[in-house]
């Protein structure tokens, strides 16, 4: 089929590349615009921008897919199907009717559980020990539209949401070339959704969702940081200053009150609402990420009853 691919993040490439090795056509791609990145904030291409230009494939950049120049763009390349990973706009009713099979979008959870923009996050942060990703067709209601296909992943003890992400676009990216495959046979039909007791959402998660309760059960702290991992990153204040934290290994019970620091010559633990936590890695305010203890050597007179707040 021919096919216009549309994606912007880095988790997007996999498929893009899928689909590029495929027997499909893919005849262009659409990212979002180019975005100030970096320190100097410099303009600069989408990942998947970047590599559809690698692979010679021409590559559209509209403001927003309800523009007329694009949609008319869009027409003359005369899309069977639009493939979607994390593209990052709403598709208004004029575009999505433009490709003969509709946008077929991959969607990192096990449709109707997770709706929304943060699916492996959520997953992560609620304990899931299942997750995996869908094909569905697009349709105007948030991530709502009929199934195609899906594909499974155990969520790992230690998965942060970017480790869970990267399995999830690889094995996606063979689920969304089966299911363009499936529809061109006419072997694959959509399926609606079924919810009930079965549909929850998943809401981006903004930085103040990403400061850590030390009051919450170890198991909390561990999970909202892990799903927090890497982006937004999970924080806590120390003097005053915010404090970057990486994944905690839980630890045995002690006497530390929730938020306390206990700082021996090699690790830095935390008391939270149950058992404590051992740090990982940190990254102070205008400093490199660095291991806990590093960190904790660093600061002088390290006070005795030292805690995060």
């Amino acid at each position: 089929m021919r096919l216009v691919f549309a994606g912007t993040p880095e988790v997007a490439v996999p498929s893009l590349d899928a689909l590029a090795a495929s027997p499909h056509e893919v005849v262009a791609v659409v990212t979002r615009p180019d975005a100030p990145a970096g320190r100097g904030r410099k303009l600069l291409p989408s990942p998947v921008a970047v590599r559809a230009e690698e692979l010679g494939i021409p590559v559209l950049k509209p403001s927003h897919p309800r523009d007329p120049e694009f949609q008319a763009a869009l027409k003359e390349l005369d899309p069977d199907c639009c493939p979607v990973v994390a593209y990052g706009a709403l598709l208004p009713q004029s575009a999505l009717d433009i490709p003969r099979h509709g946008w077929v979008n991959l969607h990192f959870s096990l449709l109707p559980a997770w709706r929304g923009a943060a699916p492996v996050q959520r997953s992560i942060w609620a304990g899931d020990e299942i997750t995996g990703a869908t094909t569905f067709r697009i349709v105007r209601e948030l991530d709502a539209g009929p199934t195609f296909g899906m594909m499974t992943e155990r969520v790992r003890p230690t998965d942060t949401a970017g480790d869970l992400l990267d399995r999830l676009a690889e094995g996606g990216a063979e689920l969304l070339v089966q299911t363009i495959s499936g529809i061109e046979s006419g072997q694959l039909e959509a399926r609606e959704q079924e919810t009930e007791g079965l549909l929850s959402y998943a809401p981006k998660i903004q930085v103040d969702d990403a400061r850590i309760s030390w009051s919450e059960p170890a198991v909390g702290v561990d999970r909202r940081i892990r799903a927090c991992t890497p982006f937004p990153g999970a924080w806590s204040t120390f003097q005053g200053e915010r404090i970057k934290i990486g994944p905690v290994t839980p630890g045995a019970t002690s006497d530390l009150a929730p938020g306390q620091l206990e700082v021996t010559k090699n690790a830095v633990y935390v008391g939270t609402g149950s058992t404590v936590v051992k740090l990982g890695e940190v990254k102070a305010f205008g400093k490199k990420q660095m291991a806990a203890a590093d960190w904790a050597r660093g600061i002088q007179d390290f006070p005795a009853d030292a805690s995060f707040e």
